[in-house]
């Protein structure tokens, strides 16, 4: 039995645990530049705000119905996921980390105790340790853990958990969920299906096999195996290996000089190896991307993007600023004015510690470098773990004036002490 254990509209519930007082008014998150809706609380969305929509067409809603407004806090985000992540992790011996919001966990064993009672327990107990609500479903698969949980999240008369508990469960749920919202099925697909007459889940589960395995491959069959009860997507215990890391932005005004956008190259490469690091793998190939506004006027639109080889399979976030700035430098031309630019690693290797790496011809005492390299990461990562990302940083990673607009951040309240909440008492107050 598998449970898939879902976030309710997460972000918005990160800033609520730590202002109680958006309880039961409208919240809307913002992306990148405070331009799209990307978490709604429940409120905003019986307002009609809908998930993706820019935020500066639907400003007189915003401000008639005083909607609380805020720029995406990633950092407050995650740190709030792996508290929530950690919870669950208590409850069984087998979970997968789907996404920064979701995680399926193996029931398997759990009939004693019984699935109801498990899963209600989870859910106070994330919401007790975490504050964030959480909507809970179960299957005999993960496609239909997928499907009970949505009507768990649809549904106020499940409580928050919606069991499937045999075939007949399975296929009442299917009936009433639209083929387009089954876990696999994208757009293209349910536009042939829907004029195939497959237009809800149950007919998928039902359509021929060999016609679902011709039109929709091996994915398609797949899913309709998992809708029929067949369980062929196991947990994944171990994430695969990263084939390759990016960071990019869009920027707060456009940037039109080459120092300042090297800045903000340096600052992506920094990311990247950072995170690298992090996966423990070594990068040997370098990209660099950077576009205007697909707005502009055709002669100042502008789209660039280059690849370079590292000398030698590396993690050091020096030696991949120097390829990436290098790259920039072919790439820019003076006068665009960019929005947007990002830095990619790819061809990436794992770090076991064993393995030989191929070094230069001409690198002088190469294996003392890669040790002194391998010395000075890690005292980097440490200072920076321990007093904050950016303590130490290189100095071509300092100009900030192409950052993005977030005029409307929260604290980070778990993840720096400058914002750690404080409580003031009565007497103190005066």
């Amino acid at each position: 039995m598998f449970a898939l254990v879902d976030c309710n509209n997460f972000y918005v519930s990160c800033e609520r645990v730590f202002n109680p007082g958006l309880n039961g008014r409208a919240v809307v998150v913002l992306s990148n530049n405070d331009g799209c809706f990307i978490s709604r609380s429940d409120e905003a969305k019986a307002l009609g705000l809908p998930m993706g929509g820019p935020a500066f067409k639907f400003r007189k809603i915003l401000e008639e119905h005083r909607v609380a407004v805020y720029s995406a806090n990633f950092v407050l985000y995650g740190d709030m996921s792996s508290r929530v992540m950690n919870t669950l992790a208590g409850f069984a011996p087998a979970m997968e980390v789907y996404s920064i919001d979701e995680a399926f966990v193996d029931l398997t064993g759990f009939e004693r105790i019984g699935f109801e009672a498990t899963a209600r327990s989870m859910r106070r107990t994330v919401r007790r340790d975490t504050g964030i609500p959480v909507c809970i479903g179960l299957a005999t698969t993960k496609t239909l853990a997928k499907l009970a949980n949505r009507k768990a999240k649809k549904e106020v008369a499940f409580g928050g958990v919606c069991i499937l508990h045999d075939r007949e469960d399975a296929r009442r749920a299917m009936a009433s969920m639209e083929v387009s919202q089954v876990w696999g099925i994208g757009r293209r697909h349910t536009e042939f299906l829907n004029a195939n007459g497959v237009r809800t889940a149950l007919d998928l589960a039902d359509a021929p096999t060999e016609w679902v395995r011709r039109h929709l491959h091996i994915t398609g069959a797949r899913v309709q195996a998992e809708l029929n009860g067949n369980s062929c997507l196991p947990l994944e215990l171990v994430r695969p290996l990263k084939q390759s890391i990016c960071t990019s932005r869009s920027f707060g005004t456009a940037v039109t000089d080459e120092a300042s956008l090297g800045q903000a190259v340096a600052h992506f490469a920094t990311k990247c190896a950072l995170k690298l690091r992090g996966e423990k793998e070594l990068a040997s190939l370098v990209t660099v991307f950077l576009c205007t506004s697909p707005f502009e006027e055709r002669p100042r639109r502008y789209y660039g993007t280059r690849t370079a080889a590292l000398p030698v399979a590396t993690q050091d976030t020096l030696a991949i600023v120097r390829a990436a700035q290098a790259v920039l430098g072919t790439l820019f031309r003076p006068g665009m004015p960019y929005k947007k630019a990002g830095v990619i690693l790819s061809a990436l290797t794992p770090v076991t510690g064993t393995e030989q790496h191929q070094t230069t011809l001409f690198e002088p005492e190469p294996l003392q470098v890669q040790e002194r390299s391998a010395r000075l990461m890690q005292a980097l990562d440490a200072v920076n773990s321990r007093y904050g990302q950016g303590t130490l940083r290189i100095a071509a990673d300092t100009n900030t004036s192409w950052k993005q607009r977030q005029e409307k951040l929260s604290p980070h309240y778990t993840t720096n002490w400058d914002d750690i909440i404080e409580v003031v008492t009565s007497d103190e107050r005066g």
